[in-house]
């Protein structure tokens, strides 16, 4: 019962930020997915992770004039963590103060501190589909067709990777080819990985990221590390 009761908060939390996300989507755009590219790839990331239809429904009429008074800005932070991993975290947040002070504690809780880590990442478009969509030479095929630059399979999903300002050119021929993708956004991608090889530091940087996770502000979080199996198992998986 206390496994279930966590699982049903953490997915109740999911819900209140992919509804954030769809609200300030709507807000920003016309509030009609054919016509918001952004709105429409919030609509599909809530689709891909189970989203009942109403909370769409209520969380795009939250955009509606009278519909929701708050007034979300995006913010972005920068840091190091256990280990030395750089993290960036990009937030929706209707108290920039509140939010800043929370993921700065968070940081220097971890033995870190903000600090610029930018250069240790590319920007790039991403765009993910189902491992069971195509297989990896398939997609790789549609996706190169389509201009993306590059395309990681594994047993679970496809990530497709492109130039920032191709992301809706390609996504759009992708969805001609294959359909609606599950998520599709401006993602960061890690040009250098530390390798984590000590148990207590993965665990303290897991418990980290978990803690910037769990703020109700974030809605994402990179990070440019590696984590070997062998001490994946003994953490915990």
């Amino acid at each position: 019962m206390y496994r279930k009761g966590a699982q049903d908060a953490k997915r109740a939390k999911m819900f209140t930020k992919l509804a954030k996300e769809i609200t300030v989507a709507a807000k920003q755009g016309l509030p009609e997915p054919d016509k918001n590219p952004r709105l429409r790839a919030a609509i599909a990331a809530a689709r891909a992770q189970s989203m009942p239809k109403d909370n769409i429904e209520r969380a795009m009429k939250r955009a509606l004039p009278g519909g929701d008074s708050a007034d979300y800005e995006e913010v972005r932070y920068e840091g190091m963590g256990p280990g030395n991993v750089s993290v960036i975290v990009e937030a929706l947040t209707d108290n920039r103060n509140r939010t800043a002070a929370e993921v700065r504690s968070a940081f220097t809780k971890a033995g870190g501190g903000l600090s610029t880590v930018t250069f240790n990442f590319e920007r790039v478009g991403l765009i993910q589909y189902p491992a069971d969509k195509a297989d990896a030479e398939t997609m790789l095929e549609h996706a190169i067709m389509a201009g993306a630059q590059d395309v990681e399979s594994d047993e679970t999903s496809h990530t497709i990777y492109c130039q920032p300002d191709d992301l809706q050119a390609v996504r759009d021929a992708l969805e001609d080819e294959l359909g609606e993708p599950e998520a599709a956004r401006l993602d960061w991608k890690p040009l250098t990985v530390v390798d984590i090889t000590d148990e207590d530091q993965a665990k303290s940087l897991f418990k980290f990221l978990d803690v910037l996770e769990d703020n109700d502000d974030v809605q994402r979080v990179a990070a440019n590390f590696n984590v070997s199996e062998d001490i994946m198992e003994k953490v915990g998986g």
